[in-house]
C-alpha cells in the first residue's frame, strides 16, 4: 500500500516540487527575467543616449568644416575679384598689342597658379573636415567594441 502513495506522489509531482513550492519558484524565475530585461534595456538606453551624442559630435564636426570651406571659398573669391580687377586696370593701360597680349598670357599663368593652390588648399580643408568629423564615431565605436570583448 505504501509503495501505491509513492507512485502517486510521484506522479503528481514529477519536478519534486511541493504545490507551495512551486509558485515561489515561478516568482523567483520571474524576478530574475524582469531583472535582466530592466538591465538590457538600461544598457540598450545608455548605448543609445551615447550613439546620439556621437552623431551630433559628429554632425557639429562636419557643419563647422563646412564653414571652414565657406570661408575659404570667400576668401578665394575675394582675391580672384582683386585679382581680375588689377589685370583689368592694367589691360586698359596697355600701350600696344603686343603689351596686352603680353599682360594676358602673364595674368592665364598666374591664374592657373593660384587656382591650383586654392584647390589644394580647399582639397586639405575638406580632407581635414572629413577626419574630424567622422573621428567621434570612430572612437566611439572602437570604444564599443573594446567593451564588448
Amino acid at each position: 500500500m505504501e509503495n501505491k502513495n509513492i507512485k502517486t506522489a510521484a506522479a503528481s509531482n514529477p519536478a519534486g516540487f511541493t504545490k507551495t513550492d512551486a509558485p515561489n519558484e515561478f516568482r523567483e524565475m520571474a524576478e530574475k527575467g524582469t531583472a535582466q530585461a530592466k538591465a538590457n534595456y538600461e544598457r540598450m538606453s545608455a548605448a543609445t543616449t551615447e550613439a546620439g551624442g556621437l552623431i551630433a559630435n559628429s554632425y557639429a564636426m562636419g557643419f563647422k568644416g563646412m564653414q571652414d570651406c565657406n570661408n575659404k571659398f570667400v576668401e578665394f573669391a575675394h582675391a580672384n575679384i582683386n585679382s581680375a580687377f588689377d589685370f583689368l586696370h592694367r589691360l586698359s593701360s596697355a600701350p600696344s598689342p603686343s603689351a596686352y597680349f603680353e599682360l594676358s598670357t602673364e595674368h592665364a599663368r598666374k591664374q592657373v597658379e593660384t587656382l591650383t593652390e586654392q584647390t589644394k588648399q580647399l582639397a586639405a580643408l575638406v580632407q581635414k573636415g572629413t577626419l574630424a568629423a567622422v573621428e567621434p564615431i570612430r572612437t566611439g565605436v572602437a570604444k564599443a567594441f573594446n567593451q564588448s570583448i
